[in-house]
């Protein structure tokens, strides 16, 4: 944990189908938005980051809408890797810790980010978001990685 308010730990959500999570976390890192830079570049150090699949598999996955993974944001350093001639995404390193896949719908009210309780996909429409460390935590708690929610200020 970083000791001055102006590096203070951000807490986020990245939002990748569960095969693709599942990948990340068997090789200990994330994809964001296609394998996209710029998502990449906002996560520092020692930041919280959960998982969200909103299917089971991209693109025609049944419905999940679940946290599927939680850790920790390792050095942040973003890096491209060649998957295949034209597919060269960026990652970055995150150290996952165990946990279980939890429901997003029980935890809805709760959760200060969805602002519309009724539209609550739109929340994370984006690919990714900043969220409140008491959302965090929460979310953390829930899955049963509640180490990470301890470390959040």
């Amino acid at each position: 944990m970083r000791a001055t308010s102006s590096t203070a730990r951000n807490c986020w959500i990245g939002v990748v189908s569960r095969s693709h999570v599942e990948l990340g976390v068997e090789g200990g890192f994330i994809q964001l938005n296609h394998g996209k830079k710029a998502p990449l570049q906002r996560l520092k150090a020692g930041d919280g980051l959960v998982m969200y699949s909103p299917r089971t598999s991209y693109p025609d996955g049944e419905p999940l809408q679940a946290f599927t993974a939680a850790g920790t944001i390792k050095t942040g350093e973003v890096y491209q890797v060649e998957m295949s001639p034209d597919f060269t995404p960026y990652r970055v390193d995150v150290h996952f810790v165990k946990c279980r896949e939890t429901p997003v719908k029980p935890l809805i009210e709760a959760l200060s980010f969805i602002k519309s309780k009724t539209h609550w996909g739109a929340a994370f429409r984006f690919g990714y978001l900043k969220i409140p460390a008491a959302d965090f935590d929460l979310i953390a708690e829930k899955m049963g990685a509640k180490q990470l929610a301890e470390k959040a200020p």
